[in-house]
């Protein structure tokens, strides 16, 4: 049994200049506002759901990306509805959003 119900975790990796990488599609904003919904809706609490930033998710291309755990289930994303998407259908529902999924690794 996991620790938390969901983990998330934000690929907010910066790679060289010309380069491909989360960090230059908004993905450190993005993932503290995922975290402050999170907090809004009461989700941080008794083990329902944790934000993290994480380090190069080697999905860069397809990004930017984060990986829900348990389940192990990566989501692209725009913009801040597409986030409030996952945290609504997902992370309070238990429902992925299949429109954002990215096939598994």
């Amino acid at each position: 049994m996991s620790y938390y119900q969901y983990h998330v975790f934000f690929c907010t990796n910066q790679r060289q200049p010309g380069v491909a990488c989360c960090a230059n599609l908004d993905a450190q904003a993005l993932r503290d506002y995922a975290k402050q919904r999170t907090k809004e809706l009461g989700l941080h609490k008794d083990g329902k759901s944790r934000i993290n930033t994480a380090g190069c998710l080697n999905r860069c291309a397809e990004g930017p990306v984060l990986v829900v755990y348990p389940e192990g289930i990566w989501y692209t994303y725009v913009d801040r509805e597409d986030i409030d998407e996952i945290i609504e259908s997902h992370l309070q529902n238990g429902k992925p959003v299949t429109r954002l999924m990215l096939d598994p690794v």
